[in-house]
């Protein structure tokens, strides 16, 4: 062999350990990538059980509906400045929601399994406060909360493609024993 031939062979060999190792790293990226999405997303599902915020979603549900018909009530939304949370948990169903659109909108939170999670919710959430929403932003500008409402526009599309959820098709779904179906069925039509 030439040494231009071993030159040749040399320069070939290089490139091909190069090209492994730029492959092998982007691989090792990509785990790590993996392995923080998850991190974050076991992180924000921890947050979401905290009594503080399981308490407001559940006001959020049950009670804001009735406090809005409240012009007092509605006058503390309008005002600008802070609006105590203590008087409106809906607030703190409002701040956590716009965080987590703020993650999901930046790519910091990957949207599809925050979206398997919470989805439902959001869009649940959504509806029940964009009225309050709506009162603060009269003073506030349409900015106030505008990544919670990105958010739910982006789990209403989601629901729109998944809205079944996303159970994996090629796995069968388990037949569910609903003994009480007709009898609540019947007892909710009576009143």
């Amino acid at each position: 062999m030439t040494a231009d031939w071993l030159s040749a062979l040399s320069e070939a060999a290089t490139f091909l350990i190069v090209l492994v190792s730029v492959v092998a790293a982007l691989v090792q990226l990509r785990h790590i990538r993996t392995g923080n999405q998850l991190q974050a997303l076991l992180a924000l599902e921890s947050n979401f059980r905290t009594p503080e915020l399981q308490t407001a979603l559940s006001y959020v549900q049950e009670q804001l509906p009735l406090r809005l018909e409240d012009p007092a009530y509605r006058r503390q939304l309008e005002s600008i400045g802070f609006v105590d949370p203590a008087l409106h948990p809906e607030m703190i169903v409002c701040n956590w929601f716009n965080e987590m659109g703020t993650l999901v909108k930046r790519g910091l939170v990957t949207e599809d399994p925050f979206m398997d999670l919470f989805a439902r919710l959001i869009v649940h959430c959504w509806r029940q406060i964009s009225p309050a929403v709506a009162i603060m932003r009269r003073t506030r500008g349409s900015s106030q909360y505008h990544d919670f409402e990105y958010l739910a526009s982006r789990a209403a599309e989601w629901l729109k493609r998944n809205p079944e959820g996303a159970f994996p098709h090629a796995v069968a779904r388990a037949a569910l024993p609903d003994p009480w179906r007709d009898a609540d069925r019947e007892s909710a039509a009576k009143g």
